[in-house]
């Protein structure tokens, strides 16, 4: 891995750079879904948490919940969810705009006054193709991608996670792994929005193979 393409994972697609990374307790709620698959979501995150160094609670003393997690058939379905649309900004054209493109996942983030992630909002619709991935799969890639706020494309070619060809399990993808754990690190900002925090990333990552 390169300072590049530590960069790359961090580009808007305006070609502008934006990094976040929570800035309070993660306190997961999870809608939808049976209690075997929420303890998987919830293992999922607070795996990913630990990884990281960010910190668990069982509630937000503002929201209740900071990050949930909808699983649902039908985009129009959202707008039945109570109160969504005033933690959600134009729910109703967005969940036209997601359903005209026949999107399976969105997600939303709000900050706080230092551009920290404050609260995260994960929608999955379990079409068909989404519903035959691995529970484990789905949840910790998602976890992932909830953990920073990334750039747009910064996984649209390449999963986080891969496969261990001796057990077939899902892991999370070692380099990932590294930038994630800099980006929490004590010395680093909670956001930032200049190119260069990339190369003080790069800096801190800690891979076992040095060619990344």
């Amino acid at each position: 891995m390169t300072p590049q393409d530590v960069e790359t994972l961090f580009t808007r697609h305006d070609g502008s750079y934006g990094f976040a990374r929570w800035g309070r307790p993660i306190a997961p709620i999870v809608f939808g879904v049976q209690d075997e698959t929420l303890s998987v979501v919830k293992g999922a995150i607070e795996a990913v948490a630990t990884l990281a160094g960010a910190q668990m609670a069982e509630t937000d003393p503002e929201l209740g919940a900071n990050l949930m997690v909808f699983f649902f058939r039908e985009w129009e379905e959202l707008l039945e969810v109570p109160d969504l649309g005033r933690l959600i900004p134009d729910l109703e054209p967005l969940v036209a705009r997601l359903s005209a493109a026949d999107a399976t996942q969105y997600r939303a983030f709000r900050f706080d006054d230092d551009n920290a992630i404050q609260a995260a909002f994960v929608f999955l619709r379990m079409n068909e193709a989404m519903s035959q991935i691995p529970a484990e799969s789905l949840a910790l890639a998602q976890a992932v991608q909830v953990i920073l706020m990334w750039g747009d494309r910064a996984f649209a070619e390449k999963s986080p996670l891969a496969v261990l060809p001796e057990s077939g399990a899902t892991v999370l993808r070692p380099e990932i792994a590294a930038v994630i754990a800099a980006g929490y690190d004590r010395m680093m900002p909670p956001s930032a929005d200049d190119p260069s925090h990339a190369l003080r990333l790069f800096a801190r990552l800690r891979l076992d193979d040095p060619k990344g």
